[in-house]
């Protein structure tokens, strides 16, 4: 039976049965969905069974293709440890994508500790707030501000991030309570999910006219912010360097309710040619946020 059964054929069912989608799998393998369904369709006329049922573009293994995925997934998770096992003699390149802010504000100064981890990869990082497109194959992995908008991929959220006001010492004197912030300017970031409107509305207030200077990153609302611009309502995690150095102080915490919230999350894909280097940067750097690694495969 096995000479009339194609390994592609396995390959278009293993992706499809994992991703639970013909249009994932495509997306995953750089096919059309035209080809997996017909991949699919040869391997189930070769093997006389039904692997999929099929509603529309929804699919759903049926009872044999469940008993052939246990055995195909586990075949292809060995020959994946198999082929990093034999990728690991030499350098490994890791393509990274992130979110410019957490890119600048909080990656690139730990990325000496990662390197000094894992000697044997090389990152090479890209920042934008555009996602990355991994059906292009042009990144390994991707840290995401907001919701991730690629199918077929594996999640991580990057835990809380408290959101507070902060701003440079000298004018963190005149702020004792959220009420003041009415006098000051606010430091407006664009591209933020979380704003003034929704702090204020925290803290049971209506947030003023929006006034002053305006930013489409936090890092620039963030050294605003330092060079006593205005008050910024950014993530402490952002600008933790700048907190720990007493460049930023949060004037109102402990007085008044901060927003907390998952901003970040880094998504690869399920199976991919480095897949021993995105896990090792995962378990890496949840470890760094003080996460638990339970989520990275």
């Amino acid at each position: 039976m096995l000479k009339d059964v194609s390994l592609s054929s396995v390959r278009a069912f293993e992706a499809a049965a994992r991703n639970g989608s013909f249009r994932a799998a495509a997306s995953e393998l750089n096919l059309s969905p035209s080809a997996i369904s017909h991949a699919i369709v040869k391997l189930e006329q070769a093997l006389g069974t039904n692997l999929f049922e099929r509603e529309g573009r929804l699919v759903r293994l049926t009872s044999d293709g469940e008993m052939l995925m246990r055995h195909v997934g586990t075949a292809f998770d060995e020959l994946r440890r198999g082929m990093e096992a034999v990728s690991t003699r030499g350098p490994q390149l890791l393509r990274l994508h992130s979110a410019p802010s957490f890119a600048a504000q909080w990656l690139s100064p730990r990325l000496a500790r990662f390197f000094a981890l894992h000697p044997d990869i090389e990152v090479r990082l890209a920042a934008s707030t555009d996602y990355a497109r991994f059906t292009t194959d042009e990144f390994d992995a991707d840290i995401v501000y907001g919701p991730p908008r690629s199918d077929g991929v594996l999640v991580v959220p990057l835990g809380e991030e408290v959101v507070t006001p902060l701003c440079a010492p000298a004018l963190a004197a005149s702020i004792r309570t959220a009420a003041d912030l009415a006098g000051k300017v606010l430091i407006q970031s664009d591209s933020k999910l979380v704003r003034w409107p929704a702090w204020f509305e925290a803290n049971g207030m209506t947030a003023p006219a929006p006034h002053g200077t305006r930013f489409d990153r936090s890092f620039l609302a963030i050294a605003a912010a330092v060079d006593g611009l205005g008050v910024a309502l950014e993530s402490t995690r952002l600008a933790e360097r700048e907190i720990a150095a007493g460049r930023l102080v949060a004037p109102l915490a402990g007085k008044a309710e901060d927003v907390r919230y998952v901003g970040h999350r880094l998504v690869y894909p399920r199976a991919g040619r480095q897949r021993r280097a995105v896990r090792l940067f995962a378990a890496w750097l949840l470890g760094e946020l003080g996460l638990a690694a339970d989520g990275v495969a």
